[in-house]
Protein backbone atom coordinates (compact mmCIF):
# COMPACT_ATOMS: atom_id res chain seq x y z
CA UNK A 1 0.00 0.00 0.00
CA UNK A 2 1.73 3.05 -0.90
CA UNK A 3 -0.82 5.80 -0.01
CA UNK A 4 -0.25 7.96 2.81
CA UNK A 5 -2.24 7.28 5.87
CA UNK A 6 -1.68 10.03 7.86
CA UNK A 7 -2.88 13.43 7.11
CA UNK A 8 -1.47 16.85 9.24
CA UNK A 9 -2.17 20.24 9.72
CA UNK A 10 1.13 22.32 10.61
CA UNK A 11 -0.99 24.63 12.91
CA UNK A 12 -4.98 25.50 13.85
CA UNK A 13 -6.57 27.66 11.39
CA UNK A 14 -6.44 30.41 13.36
CA UNK A 15 -2.98 30.62 13.42
CA UNK A 16 -2.74 30.73 9.65
CA UNK A 17 -5.30 33.79 10.29
CA UNK A 18 -2.82 35.99 12.02
CA UNK A 19 -0.88 38.60 9.73
CA UNK A 20 2.61 36.37 9.19
CA UNK A 21 4.20 39.69 11.16
CA UNK A 22 2.43 38.97 14.17
CA UNK A 23 2.55 35.43 14.35
CA UNK A 24 6.11 35.69 16.70
CA UNK A 25 4.73 37.90 19.36
CA UNK A 26 1.45 37.00 19.55
CA UNK A 27 1.48 33.00 19.40
CA UNK A 28 3.42 30.60 20.51
CA UNK A 29 3.40 27.35 17.94
CA UNK A 30 4.98 24.06 18.98
CA UNK A 31 4.35 20.72 17.21
CA UNK A 32 2.36 20.05 20.36
CA UNK A 33 0.49 22.95 21.21
CA UNK A 34 -0.13 26.19 20.06
CA UNK A 35 -1.55 29.51 22.44
CA UNK A 36 -2.79 32.63 20.64
CA UNK A 37 -3.02 36.01 22.51
CA UNK A 38 -2.56 33.83 25.64
CA UNK A 39 -6.90 33.59 25.14
CA UNK A 40 -6.52 30.89 22.76
CA UNK A 41 -5.43 27.10 23.19
CA UNK A 42 -4.74 24.21 21.12
CA UNK A 43 -3.21 21.36 21.19
CA UNK A 44 -2.94 18.47 18.54
CA UNK A 45 -4.24 15.47 18.13
CA UNK A 46 -5.17 12.34 16.08
CA UNK A 47 -8.58 11.49 14.79
CA UNK A 48 -8.30 7.90 13.26
CA UNK A 49 -10.57 6.29 11.32
CA UNK A 50 -10.77 2.54 10.74
CA UNK A 51 -10.35 1.34 6.93
CA UNK A 52 -12.80 -0.92 6.21
CA UNK A 53 -11.38 -4.51 5.41
CA UNK A 54 -7.60 -3.65 6.83
CA UNK A 55 -6.26 -3.48 10.01
CA UNK A 56 -4.91 0.07 8.89
CA UNK A 57 -6.49 3.40 9.99
CA UNK A 58 -6.77 6.82 8.44
CA UNK A 59 -5.17 9.52 10.71
CA UNK A 60 -5.67 12.97 10.69
CA UNK A 61 -3.03 15.01 12.77
CA UNK A 62 -5.69 17.91 13.91
CA UNK A 63 -5.63 20.83 15.95
CA UNK A 64 -8.67 21.25 18.42
CA UNK A 65 -9.28 24.24 20.88
CA UNK A 66 -9.26 23.55 24.91
CA UNK A 67 -10.23 25.49 27.79
CA UNK A 68 -7.61 26.92 29.85
CA UNK A 69 -8.12 24.33 32.11
CA UNK A 70 -8.12 21.52 29.84
CA UNK A 71 -4.97 22.81 28.12
CA UNK A 72 -3.03 23.17 31.79
CA UNK A 73 -4.36 19.49 32.73
CA UNK A 74 -3.22 17.99 29.28
CA UNK A 75 0.19 19.79 29.73
CA UNK A 76 0.45 18.51 33.82
CA UNK A 77 -0.30 14.89 32.60
CA UNK A 78 1.96 15.35 29.36
CA UNK A 79 4.15 12.53 30.88
CA UNK A 80 2.28 10.55 33.23
CA UNK A 81 0.92 7.55 32.81
CA UNK A 82 -2.78 7.78 31.58
CA UNK A 83 -5.29 5.48 33.44
CA UNK A 84 -7.89 3.50 31.49
CA UNK A 85 -10.56 5.66 33.15
CA UNK A 86 -9.26 9.36 32.37
CA UNK A 87 -12.29 11.35 31.44
CA UNK A 88 -12.33 12.74 28.19
CA UNK A 89 -12.10 16.45 27.75
CA UNK A 90 -14.39 18.76 25.35
CA UNK A 91 -12.64 20.69 22.57
CA UNK A 92 -13.72 21.99 19.23
CA UNK A 93 -12.44 20.80 16.02
CA UNK A 94 -10.03 23.72 14.20
CA UNK A 95 -8.83 22.27 10.89
CA UNK A 96 -9.98 21.92 7.05
CA UNK A 97 -8.84 18.98 5.17
CA UNK A 98 -9.93 18.55 1.74
CA UNK A 99 -12.91 16.49 1.09
CA UNK A 100 -14.75 17.44 4.13
CA UNK A 101 -16.92 20.60 4.77
CA UNK A 102 -15.45 23.24 6.82
CA UNK A 103 -15.63 22.17 10.40
CA UNK A 104 -18.28 24.86 12.05
CA UNK A 105 -18.95 23.97 15.45
CA UNK A 106 -17.82 20.65 14.86
CA UNK A 107 -17.36 19.37 18.67
CA UNK A 108 -15.42 16.26 20.20
CA UNK A 109 -13.50 14.84 22.86
CA UNK A 110 -9.73 14.36 23.51
CA UNK A 111 -8.63 11.23 25.05
CA UNK A 112 -5.07 11.26 26.46
CA UNK A 113 -3.16 8.39 25.74
CA UNK A 114 0.12 7.62 27.23
CA UNK A 115 4.01 6.79 26.22
CA UNK A 116 4.46 10.17 24.60
CA UNK A 117 1.52 9.38 22.32
CA UNK A 118 -0.79 12.37 20.88
CA UNK A 119 -4.28 12.28 22.39
CA UNK A 120 -7.39 10.75 20.36
CA UNK A 121 -10.03 12.60 19.02
CA UNK A 122 -13.19 11.46 19.23
CA UNK A 123 -15.53 13.33 17.13
CA UNK A 124 -19.07 13.71 18.34
CA UNK A 125 -21.43 11.64 16.68
CA UNK A 126 -23.43 13.74 14.69
CA UNK A 127 -23.69 13.62 10.44
CA UNK A 128 -20.88 15.97 9.90
CA UNK A 129 -18.69 13.11 7.62
CA UNK A 130 -15.34 12.83 9.27
CA UNK A 131 -17.50 12.13 12.25
CA UNK A 132 -19.78 9.30 10.26
CA UNK A 133 -16.59 7.87 8.64
CA UNK A 134 -14.89 7.86 12.20
CA UNK A 135 -17.72 6.06 13.51
CA UNK A 136 -18.42 3.53 10.22
CA UNK A 137 -15.14 3.64 8.58
CA UNK A 138 -14.03 4.45 5.07
CA UNK A 139 -13.19 2.38 2.39
CA UNK A 140 -10.22 2.45 0.43
CA UNK A 141 -11.49 3.59 -2.64
CA UNK A 142 -12.35 6.65 -0.21
CA UNK A 143 -8.66 7.27 1.33
CA UNK A 144 -7.46 7.26 -2.63
CA UNK A 145 -9.91 10.31 -3.24
CA UNK A 146 -8.78 11.72 -0.27
CA UNK A 147 -5.20 11.33 -1.74
CA UNK A 148 -6.25 12.79 -4.90
CA UNK A 149 -8.07 15.89 -3.32
CA UNK A 150 -5.49 16.60 -1.28
CA UNK A 151 -2.69 16.76 -3.76
CA UNK A 152 -4.59 18.95 -6.33
CA UNK A 153 -3.84 22.19 -4.21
Amino acid sequence: NTLPLDYAARAPENWFGLPEAERASRAKLSSDVCIIDDREFYIRGCIEIPIVDSDELLIFGVWVSVSQDSFRHIHEMWDAVIVDDEPPMFAWLCNWFSGYPDPIDVKCNVYLRSGNQRPRIVLEPTDYPMAVEQRNGVTLGRVKELFAMSHRE
